[in-house]
């Protein structure tokens, strides 16, 4: 359509194609499934589930279940969750159930342990409350260290990129306006026919964020299109294979599915800062992001998909078959989607303190000094940490008090020797409660605050965060 659209023109394209179907598949973390497990003998009132040792929601009555696609096992968290137990159902597997109850008179069960398969359920449906954002971010990280994100693994120092979407096959890109999507569209969904049930939450179309809310029968679906799967320590997802028709029903729709990868365009964002609002590093054509390779600042950085354009492009063409075979119908939505929604941020009652909150002055060194010179600043000062920096300084290293003990035990002179080079910092604008899970992390007490460029602001030390937590300001 595109390229017919280029060659030929709006009105030839208006007359010659009824309808363009689109397609995306990717990890779309808030999916979910509901089932009905049917009445146990006797009966149980559901307080808490786990299939397959992953805890399961019970927002309903006796035994109704919502399996929450990121929810993982407690016995293999990070590698097995509720996107795998949705994938494990379709493709019929037997997989395990657990439940405990508090008993009433009339569901005085308080405990069961069972098997089942799809067949053995009631419903098993498919209900996912934010799918198919119409465009995402691509992320980068700016840290001296791997971060791991629900963007995937991201390198140091922007040494690689991620990004998710279909750019130019995506369905709402398509139909930004949402003149045919609204509630009641049919879709493929899943390998199988679903629904448009709503706007998905955080619905932002004024910033081409639009996303669905959508329903489907998990028993008709294929895992090849429904597939769970863990980021490393992230956590468990579910990708998500959806098609949407797009009917020309004017040549202004004509014009909106001819857009092309190189007119779409997102955010490079920096996600090594843990804030919501994360430094924008640039603008990118998705063209650009399926090529392989974008620009940085002054650096070409390696960028791969999320998602998979291969998959997407299969789903376009078995909605083609489906519509071509008479055995998919469209739907004219009851409702179009929303195009004034404002997606809000969070109100927030309670007090967040923030590294540079809380970040104290450094004692600071240079690496051409003496053993003696820095043991006398560690006891003239009282600290425990010297931050080594450069003339103009930035960060070269960090000394502790340890270092220098074992150095004048060992009869070491020089502090350039004892110097520890890779150094784990903070930002002044991360949450207090990252640095602290950071220090955790690499069993160290203490973290030189750096800006951007490397330059020493500050240090906030264990000790600072231990008065936090006693004071009651903590999170």
């Amino acid at each position: 359509m595109k390229d017919l659209v280029e060659s030929s023109g709006v009105r030839v394209a208006f007359k010659e194609v009824d309808v363009v179907t689109t397609g995306t598949f990717g990890a779309m973390c808030s999916s979910g499934a509901v089932i009905n497990l049917g009445h146990a003998d006797p009966p149980i009132k559901i307080h808490r589930a786990w299939i397959n040792d992953v805890p399961v929601c019970h927002p309903g009555a006796a035994v109704d279940l919502y399996i929450g696609a990121t929810m993982m096992s407690e016995t293999r968290p990070f590698e097995y969750g509720g996107g795998h137990v949705i994938e494990d159902l379709i493709r019929g597997k037997e997989v395990e159930v657990r439940a405990v109850a508090y008993g009433t008179d009339c569901y005085p069960r308080t405990r069961l342990e069972t098997t089942i398969t799809k067949e053995d359920l009631n419903q098993f449906y498919l209900l996912n409350f934010r799918n198919c954002y119409q465009r995402y971010v691509c992320a980068t990280n700016s840290r001296d260290e791997v971060i791991y994100t629900y963007m995937g693994k991201l390198l140091p120092r922007f040494r690689n990129a991620t990004f998710s979407g279909s750019g130019e096959l995506n369905p709402l890109m398509n139909d930004p306006d949402y003149e045919t999507i609204g509630v009641g569209t049919r879709i493929f969904l899943g390998g199988a026919q679903g629904y448009v049930i709503g706007e998905g939450t955080q619905h932002d179309p004024g910033n081409r964020f639009g996303t669905i809310m959508v329903r489907g029968d998990c028993k008709k679906m294929s895992p090849d299109f429904i597939r769970g799967a863990a980021f490393t320590r992230y956590g468990t997802t579910l990708y998500v294979g959806i098609g949407i028709p797009i009917p020309i029903l004017n040549e202004g729709i004509v014009k909106k599915v001819a857009i092309h990868d190189e007119e779409i365009f997102t955010d490079i964002i920096d996600y090594g800062v843990p804030r919501r609002d994360r430094p924008r590093l640039g603008r990118v054509s998705y063209r650009d992001l399926k090529s392989g390779k974008i620009v940085i600042g002054d650096r070409t950085v390696r960028v791969s998909p999320l998602s998979s354009l291969r998959k997407a492009k299969e789903i376009a063409e078995i909605l083609k078959s489906w519509i071509e075979e008479a055995s998919f119908y469209l739907s004219a939505p009851v409702e179009r989607l929303p195009t004034d929604t404002v997606f809000k941020p969070m109100k927030q009652t309670r007090e967040v303190v923030f590294v540079g909150d809380l970040a104290h002055e450094a004692v600071t060194c240079g690496e051409d000094e003496s053993i003696e010179m820095a043991a006398k600043r560690i006891v003239e000062h009282s600290v425990n940490h010297l931050v080594v920096v450069d003339d103009e300084g930035r960060l070269k290293g960090i000394v502790t008090s340890w270092d220098i003990t074992k150095a004048v035990a060992e009869g070491v002179r020089r502090l350039r020797e004892i110097i520890v080079r890779h150094v784990v910092t903070a930002a002044p604008g991360e949450p207090v409660e990252v640095a602290s899970r950071r220090m955790a992390q690499h069993n160290i007490s203490a973290l030189p605050v750096i800006d951007r460029k490397g330059r020493v602001l500050g240090i906030i030390t264990s000790e600072d965060i231990s008065r936090l937590v006693g004071g009651g300001r903590y999170g």
